[in-house]
């Protein structure tokens, strides 16, 4: 099969991948990690106090499957499942969708580039 049928990182959508570039983009000066996944804010006022706000691409990933929402700790937080786990790995590993230098430290964390040496 050659390279042009192959689909590399085609679960994500173009906003999909966007949502996923900022959230793992560097935040003040601190690199976010995808263990730790991504913060959620919750509605202040209304009847839905305290619940998740979820944006609608957020709900499109928890919905086809490639995330999972976590409320157990204060503060509501996205995970990838397996399965987005291996198309986020995808799409690090595609230079069109992921700058290597810009997302060096999520490309060390999934495994695809050597930790630097001490």
């Amino acid at each position: 099969m050659s390279t042009l049928n192959q689909p590399i990182a085609a679960r994500f959508t173009p906003g999909e991948r966007d949502y996923i570039r900022r959230e793992l983009d560097m935040f003040f000066s601190t690199y976010p990690t995808v263990a730790e996944g991504f913060m959620i804010k919750t509605w202040r006022g209304g009847v839905d106090a305290g619940k998740p706000k979820l944006s609608p691409v957020a709900k499109g990933l928890i919905d086809r499957g490639l995330m999972r929402l976590d409320t157990g700790s204060r503060a509501p937080r996205l995970f990838f499942t397996a399965e987005g786990l291996a198309e986020l790995r995808a799409m690090m590993t595609d230079r069109r969708f992921a700058d290597p230098k810009k997302f060096q430290h999520i490309r060390q964390e999934l495994g695809i580039d050597p930790a630097p040496e001490s």
